[in-house]
């Protein structure tokens, strides 16, 4: 709780109110959703009190939760894009073709349509499909210091993509190569415990990149977006991969997660981690069926996967077999 000073239209003056959280419900399109909300109430007489930073942060709950369950780009991505590419709203909806200031409305809030959703989404993931576009429609610029500018932002990006492949995409490209099938929700588990154990193991993350702590578990929110139109079905299988890019100790982990992680369906790994402190710890107060998108700390990762390496007496990656086995007949 936090205590400020606002007006209270009861006591008919200025005094300290507490928020308090609690389950509130919206209507968005003639559709309700439940999200975790704020009120404010007088800290005199106990009366619900207006504070407009409190309504504004409802109202972004709200929004939060329509995007996570219709599959709308979030607040987050929409703007990132300006900075990730150096170029202005008002240009980037230009080069996308629309009007001048649609852009900058879903930046400040405003729902996407679900194709407009769809191509943000694109250009956040994709920085060739970006740079084709810019090429596309340079044309439209009004100025070509901002087509330089953004030129130069997007060839940095490709360059430091083709020097070398992020290693969350190589490790992504030898499970759907080793998996008989794999779903969209057991990947990003699979992902999630790759790096917890080989943390464990090699006192380092193997990704850059953080996982957030979504309902169904941990998640890596690009992967997320690239793989979503799967939903419940299998992903399609990866061409041969050439494991010889891994050290030893990178494909120990992963085929050990493999053979004793990946045997289990996405809803079974889902109910692992809401019994593992790093998802537990970083949703807190939230009820379970709560969206959020806090980022699940690499240092809580970290603790927790080396007290399961120690609890276990885990000796070598193969050893992640009795953990996997404890945690499933535990559930």
């Amino acid at each position: 709780m936090s205590q400020n000073t606002v007006f209270c239209e009861e006591c008919r003056s200025d005094v300290e109110y507490i928020v308090k959280a609690l389950p509130m419900t919206g209507k968005i399109k003639n559709k309700e959703y439940r999200y975790m909300g704020r009120e404010a109430h007088c800290k005199q007489c106990g009366a619900l009190i207006y504070v407009s930073e409190i309504s504004d942060a409802n109202l972004r709950s709200l929004y939060d939760v329509y995007r996570t369950q219709n599959g709308i780009v979030s607040l987050d991505i929409i703007q990132a894009i300006p900075e990730k590419y150096s170029i202005g709203k008002r240009p980037l909806s230009i080069l996308l073709g629309w009007g001048e200031q649609t852009f900058s409305r879903y930046c400040d809030g405003d729902l996407p349509t679900r194709q407009f959703s769809d191509m943000l989404i694109r250009i956040y993931n994709e920085p060739i499909f970006f740079s084709e576009l810019l090429e596309k429609n340079k044309g439209s610029l009004n100025s070509t210091r901002s087509y330089e500018k953004c030129r130069r932002a997007v060839d940095a990006i490709l360059s430091a993509d083709s020097t070398e492949e992020r290693k969350i995409n190589s490790v992504i490209r030898y499970l759907l190569n080793q998996c008989e099938d794999i779903t969209p929700l057991a990947l990003q588990k699979a992902l999630y415990y790759i790096q917890g154990f080989f943390y464990a193991f090699y006192k380092t993350f193997l990704f850059t990149e953080d996982c957030e702590a979504w309902v169904h578990g941990p998640v890596y929110r690009d992967i997320y977006f690239r793989y979503r139109d799967y939903r419940f079905d299998p992903i399609g299988k990866a061409s041969a991969f050439d494991s010889e890019n891994f050290s030893s100790g990178e494909k120990a982990v992963c085929d050990s997660v493999i053979h004793n992680i990946c045997c289990y369906s996405g809803k079974i790994l889902e109910r692992f981690t809401h019994n593992e402190a790093p998802w537990l710890i970083t949703r807190g107060e939230l009820p379970i069926s709560a969206p959020s998108d806090r980022i699940i700390e690499k240092s809580i990762i970290g603790e927790y996967f080396e007290t399961i390496k120690k609890k276990y007496n885990m000796v070598n990656p193969n050893d992640i077999k009795d953990y996997a086995r404890d945690m499933f007949f535990r559930i």
